[in-house]
């Protein structure tokens, strides 16, 4: 608990369980609020929303064996969306776990099953190495791209009376880092110079911008060099919506135009994955033909999918805002800048014949209502200043096209899973990260099925938060 909050964390997520009574009765001294669910999962889910939104490292907790069970779903969703969370588990004690004496009650193999799908898993083998096993968890948390982090503490651990004197507790600045990466000079030089040069320049965004809160710079930079932008489906709302330089998700055609014709290409923050087509031709530009400048927190993502011109690991922010500056310090030509506004709005004015396929829904008044009706609704009602919480399926789908995302900080889905009922509880730990704002989920009623009893968490923690289920029955 100590350490948790030399970590900055106040709240942790998870259902009280005797197992961890011992660490659960130290939050209170240690200003640590508890907020329990219905269901594990749904704590990492609360934890997941908490961390996107705050920027701090959320926190869940489940109690051994069918706790653990319960709870990985959570951790496979929130790794993949990547999202900066520490799961915490009790464990059956160390003379009959690690390995397994036979029939033990409640155990499995906690660490092993949840390797595969977290960026690191570990079991504490004794109080005395708790701290060096803690340090571990939160410095692998802080590096490279976020995801999720299990440290597994023995029930005899946990509950046990120790004398703490002596033993190793540290603030974090002693074992991890706490600084953005900065990016090299010669790096953000010859990324400007790159740009600079560049007859049809375009900016790719990804989550990483929003992680590192790097939305504002990166604004900079758009207006800077006057080139279209776009976004991955995670990192919308990396530049607002309705900014004249953007093509939304939906905007597929003239999306697929900017990508495939650019002969420089600055992505930032983002994997290039599936739903970005991998950066591959058609939809993006033939590597003899198109450059990239990749900047990413992450060694292993730099040059993953697409062939990199210039790698660079930083920190998203860090590397925009030090690009700014460099544009600001030498500006583009202003032929070259107004050659590129041209060119942007041309891209821009494309999408009016794609809004115009997408809005002739919104003629559809036939009962049963059509689906894109309600985020179209609740962006008149809500406006830009709410959270919004887009789960799986075809409610997501929907909710995107016709919805305006317009702050870095409005959006919660699972935009790698696709992950049926998580937003249930997203939208819990969302308001909980912004208890000032309207928390509003689009949900199908398929996914609410899932985790409706969610709804008492809501009302016994004092969350308002609104759901709108799309019940069209087709289960």
């Amino acid at each position: 608990a100590r350490m948790l909050a030399a970590e900055g964390v106040e709240v942790v997520f998870g259902i009280v369980d005797g197992t961890y009574m011992g660490f659960f009765a130290s939050f209170e001294k240690h200003g640590i609020r508890m907020v329990s669910p219905r269901h594990e999962t749904s704590a990492a889910h609360m934890a997941g929303a908490y961390a996107r939104l705050t920027g701090k490292l959320g926190v869940c907790m489940a109690s051994n064996g069918p706790g653990v069970a319960n709870i990985l779903p959570g951790i496979a969703v929130e790794n993949g969306e990547g999202n900066r969370v520490l799961v915490i588990t009790s464990s059956r004690r160390t003379p009959i776990a690690y390995p397994d004496r036979g029939g033990t009650y409640q155990y499995f193999n906690q660490t092993g099953v949840t390797r595969p799908m977290s960026k690191w898993s570990g079991a504490v083998p004794s109080f005395e190495r708790l701290p060096e096993f803690f340090r571990r968890a939160a410095r692998i948390s802080w590096s490279g791209r976020p995801g999720v982090v299990h440290l597994d503490v023995p029930e005899t651990i946990m509950n046990g009376v120790f004398d703490a004197d002596g033993i190793d507790l540290r603030p974090p600045a002693q074992y991890r880092r706490t600084a953005p990466i900065e990016p090299p000079a010669s790096q953000v030089s010859r990324a400007a110079e790159l740009l600079r040069g560049a007859e049809r320049a375009h900016i790719h965004a990804g989550s990483g911008v929003l992680h590192a809160q790097g939305s504002a710079a990166l604004k900079t930079v758009a207006e800077s060099l006057g080139v279209s932008v776009t976004t991955s489906w995670a990192g919308r709302g990396g530049l607002p919506d309705d900014h004249e330089q953007l093509l939304p998700i939906w905007a597929m055609e003239p999306i697929n135009q900017a990508r495939s014709e650019a002969d420089v290409v600055l992505v930032v923050g983002s994997r290039l994955g599936e739903t970005d087509w991998w950066g591959k031709p058609p939809y993006w530009g033939k590597p003899d033909e198109q450059r990239m400048i990749q900047v990413d927190i992450d060694d292993e993502i730099l040059g993953l999918n697409k062939a990199t011109e210039l790698a660079v690991l930083a920190d998203a922010n860090a590397f925009l805002s030090a690009l700014a500056r460099e544009l600001e310090r030498s500006p583009l030509p202003p032929d070259r800048l107004q050659a590129n506004k041209a060119r942007t709005a041309a891209l821009v004015e494309g999408q009016g014949k794609v809004r115009a396929q997408l809005d002739a829904a919104l003629q559809n008044t036939a009962t049963p209502m059509h689906s894109a009706h309600v985020p179209n609704v609740c962006q008149k009602v809500f406006g830009d200043d709410a959270v919004y919480v887009f789960d799986g399926g075809n409610a997501t789908v929907w909710a995107s096209f016709f919805s305006r995302i317009n702050r870095p900080d409005a959006l919660l889905s699972t935009f790698k899973l696709g992950m049926l009922g998580a937003g249930v509880s997203q939208a819990l730990g969302g308001q909980i990260a912004r208890p000032e704002a309207k928390v509003v989920c689009i949900i199908g009623d398929g996914a609410m099925g899932f985790h409706v009893q969610e709804l008492e968490t809501a009302l016994r923690n004092g969350l308002p938060v609104i759901y709108l289920v799309l019940c069209d029955k087709q289960w």
